[in-house]
C-alpha cells in the first residue's frame, strides 16, 4: 500500500481501477484545518493529467511497475523508437510518454522505460548525461567575481544555464533530474 502522505514524484498507485503516477506534489499544512497533499497525477494508460488533493492518511494499492534499459534509436515524426539491446526488441512511444526526457537524450543514449502490464508508459534519461554545447552566449569580461550564469544550447536543442567560462564546443555533464550544469568534461 502507498500512503498519500508519502507521495513523491514518480510514485505509482492504483485508484478507481486506473494506474496513476505522481507528476507534482505539495504537502500543505494550513493554519487551520487538517493537512493535505495537493498533486498532479497522470493516468499511465491514456496519459490524462488530473489535479487532486488527498488526505495524507489515505492508502492506495501500489502499482506493479517494471523498468528496463533501452537504447534510443530515432524519431520518425510522431513516435520515438527504443531498442532493448539484448533481445533487439523495439518499442515505440509517443511524445507524451517520452515527455521531458527529450531534453536530455540523443540517438544511441540509454534510457529507462517503465512498463505496466507489459505496455510502456514512461521514459527516463540517465541521472547524469554528457552533452556537447552547440551554442553559447558570449562571456562578458569582468563577470567572474560572482556566480554569473549564461544560456547555452546543448546537442538535444535544450537551453540550460551554464557558468560564464563554458564555450561553444565544450562537453559538459548535466543532472537530468534538475536540469543543472554539473561540470565540464574533457573530450
Amino acid at each position: 500500500m502507498v500512503v498519500a502522505g508519502d507521495f513523491r514524484k514518480g510514485s505509482t498507485f492504483e485508484m478507481d481501477g486506473a494506474v496513476f503516477t505522481v507528476v507534482e506534489f505539495q504537502h500543505v499544512k494550513p493554519g487551520k484545518g487538517a493537512a493535505f497533499v495537493r498533486t498532479k497525477i497522470r493516468d499511465v494508460i491514456n496519459g490524462g493529467l488530473l489535479e487532486k488533493t488527498f488526505n495524507p492518511s489515505e492508502k492506495y494499492p501500489k502499482a506493479s511497475i517494471e523498468t528496463r534499459k533501452y537504447e534510443y534509436l530515432y524519431n520518425d515524426g510522431d513516435f520515438y523508437t527504443f531498442m532493448e539491446t539484448e533481445t533487439y526488441e523495439q518499442v515505440e512511444l509517443n511524445g507524451v510518454m517520452v515527455g521531458d526526457a527529450l531534453k536530455y537524450i540523443k540517438e544511441n543514449d540509454f534510457v529507462t522505460l517503465k512498463f505496466f502490464n507489459g505496455a510502456p508508459y514512461s521514459c527516463e534519461p540517465e541521472n547524469f548525461v554528457t552533452m556537447k554545447v552547440i551554442e553559447a552566449d558570449p562571456g562578458v569580461a569582468g563577470n567572474t567575481a560572482s556566480n554569473v550564469m549564461k544560456n547555452a544550447t546543448i546537442e538535444s536543442g535544450t537551453i540550460i544555464q551554464v557558468p560564464m567560462f563554458v564555450n561553444e564546443g565544450d562537453v559538459i555533464r548535466i543532472d537530468t533530474r534538475t536540469g543543472d550544469y554539473m561540470e565540464r568534461v574533457k573530450a
